[in-house]
């Protein structure tokens, strides 16, 4: 119930592995009302994306050209250690050179003494933030699709990509849409849902029903009435205003990465598309006005080359936390209706795609099944957002900002979770590793900790070396990633080379 990237995702995942296009498989219904329209943000994915979509049989040529998608390697954060002008750091999704192999942090603060030496973590152990700094495409024009040269996912147009999905969903993987208003819902004696009560199509009868209605939660939380946990006490951006911004000419230099830069109350988004930008402010309304946002944003704009009183702002107001309990009963939340936090590292449509994958992989044969099934979706999953707030509170807890209130109360003791606060103890005495996080697809392995915590300036304690060929084995790994920096710059295209390449050629299939 409910369209959007996170319905119609859902929706394709399962209709894929399930093979819905057989008439002895199950069946697939997306149902939406035709008056509500998706919240249209969620312009960043990750690289599973690639994965899934592949998965689904959908060409990335098409996809790219339909979506009006970009390359995306990182995520660029500026002005969030000190706020000054050269205060940057990037979070790369290629892992660094010889990570599990060696300890490459205690060799890199060792050189990093000598200011001849001292390179900021991640371009020292990884070519990606190079490649982003020269705006260097992920592949090569003769790269098939899906393929990478450097490890990649994309910017993308939320509202075409929903409306991308819907089209092949329902042409490709024989998912049924129905248009119309759900008027009512149906329970069983057992306090199942039944089915939905449509003004036009009658009664629509399933054994699951997935909830993607988004901020309204109308089965999980208006039905059910699932408690919503906020999280505000922790991160405490609760509101954004967003633009889009048309590129100043047609062959615009495109960015290879996301760019986030700090301001007195929140941050400001730059997504770079192939026609445009998408660009928002995300902040606390209890550090600033909806004016002195709107300042900010447009400001920003003006300072980046764009027209700063391009179009009208759109203000959506966030709820940061999730459902007490995901899936209840045969009714799952997916998306928004799960829960919601602000975009700062692109975690919405993973989360989308990982609720997904787990819902079709785990699709339980009976209802009895169902209740074991719901029960680990609900562990995995608490587990999942209480790591990813860890994460994003990581990014400000390491801010040495003091020009405003909202830096200075984001880092009291108070509003730290505790098993963060108990892992940067931790990490004091050794670099953050595959045994702090206990699931094999963490949404934010413990790499992505690395980059975070020494981009952002954490020192850590005297660590002494393990292996006496430590030094020796992490200094080869800098000169391998010195070596494949110079080759890839070499060798790449820029990221509007490439898109321009896809739109008037395409892709090689594999």
């Amino acid at each position: 119930m409910g369209g959007g990237s996170a319905g119609w995702l859902t929706a394709g995942i399962l209709a894929a592995e399930h093979n819905t296009s057989s008439p002895d498989r199950i069946s697939v219904t997306l149902v939406e009302s035709p008056d509500v329209k998706p919240i249209g943000v969620g312009e960043g994915t990750w690289p599973t994306m690639r994965d899934t979509l592949r998965k689904m049989g959908v060409s990335e040529t098409g996809f790219i050209r339909e979506c009006d998608a970009s390359f995306k390697q990182a995520s660029r954060f500026d002005r969030w250690v000190t706020g000054g002008d050269d205060d940057t750091y990037y979070h790369p999704f290629a892992l660094p050179q010889g990570y599990g192999d060696v300890n490459l942090v205690s060799r890199w603060q060792s050189t990093a003494q000598s200011p001849a030496l001292k390179k900021p973590y991640a371009e020292v152990v990884s070519y990606q933030p190079h490649l982003c700094n020269h705006g260097r495409a992920p592949k090569q024009i003769t790269t098939p699709e899906w393929a990478a040269v450097a490890n990649y996912a994309y910017h993308l147009d939320a509202a075409k990509f929903g409306q991308f999905l819907q089209k092949f969903c329902t042409e490709n993987l024989g998912v049924v849409h129905v248009l119309d208003h759900v008027s009512g819902i149906n329970s069983a004696d057992n306090g199942d849902i039944s089915s939905l009560q449509t003004d036009s199509h009658g009664q629509i009868a399933g054994d699951l029903f997935i909830d993607c209605t988004g901020f309204a939660s109308l089965l999980i939380g208006g039905h059910y009435g699932i408690p919503f946990i906020s999280r505000k006490d922790v991160l405490f951006c609760d509101t954004a205003l967003a633009l889009q911004v048309p590129n100043a000419t047609e062959d615009s230099p495109i960015a290879s990465n996301t760019i986030s830069t700090a301001q007195k109350a929140g941050w400001i988004w730059d997504i770079g598309l192939p026609t445009r930008r998408g660009i928002g402010h995300v902040y606390s309304s209890a550090h600033s006005t909806d004016d002195e946002a709107e300042s900010a944003l447009r400001a920003y704009i003006g300072n980046t080359g764009g027209d700063s009183n391009a179009g009208t702002a759109r203000k959506l107001s966030i709820n940061p936390g999730h459902r007490k309990t995901f899936w209840h009963r045969n009714c799952v939340a997916v998306g928004i209706s799960a829960g919601f936090i602000e975009p700062l590292e692109a975690s919405a449509l993973a989360l989308i795609e990982l609720s997904a994958k787990m819902i079709s992989f785990e699709l339980p044969e009976t209802r009895e099944i169902m209740d074991i099934v719901a029960k680990r979706f609900n562990d995995r999953f608490r587990y999942r957002w209480d790591r990813i707030i860890d994460f994003l509170k990581l990014h400000y807890v390491l801010s040495q900002r003091t020009d405003s209130d909202f830096w200075l109360d984001n880092r009291k003791t108070g509003t730290i979770p505790s098993h963060l606060l108990e892992l940067m103890k931790l990490w004091r005495y050794q670099p953050p590793s595959r045994s702090d996080l206990f699931q094999i697809e963490e949404i934010f392995p413990s790499a992505s900790y690395q980059y975070v915590l020494y981009g952002m300036g954490f020192q850590a304690g005297n660590v002494p070396q393990r292996r006496s060929d430590e030094a020796r084995l992490a200094d080869r790994f800098f000169e391998e990633n010195l070596k494949m920096t110079a080759r890839f710059l070499a060798g790449l295209p820029s990221n509007r080379e490439l898109l321009n390449h896809v739109a008037k050629y395409g892709m090689q299939k594999i």
